[in-house]
């Protein structure tokens, strides 16, 4: 999941730098990411791993790392599970 998260963010944060060059817990707004950038990354997100983002996920801590990206998937994804 995290490779598919970097690739997301590879093609739409629109960073200043190489997403390899991070780590998954360094903050992606320190490293240039802007809030235009972050629709874009939470909709591919939302495309890539069918899920969709509720309100209370849309904060801006929730986009500020791989790792915390990745916490939200994974929590939509067994939510969905869940639901099924």
């Amino acid at each position: 999941m995290i490779d598919r998260i970097r690739a997301i963010l590879k093609e739409n944060a629109r960073l200043p730098l190489n997403i390899d060059t991070l780590s998954d817990e360094q903050n992606l707004y320190d490293a240039g990411m802007s809030s235009h950038s972050t629709v874009n990354v939470m909709l591919a997100l939302e495309d890539e791993f069918d899920v969709e983002f509720p309100a209370r996920l849309l904060r801006r801590s929730v986009f500020s790392s791989i790792a915390n990206i990745c916490n939200a998937i994974n929590e939509l994804c067994d939510s969905t599970e869940l639901a099924s």
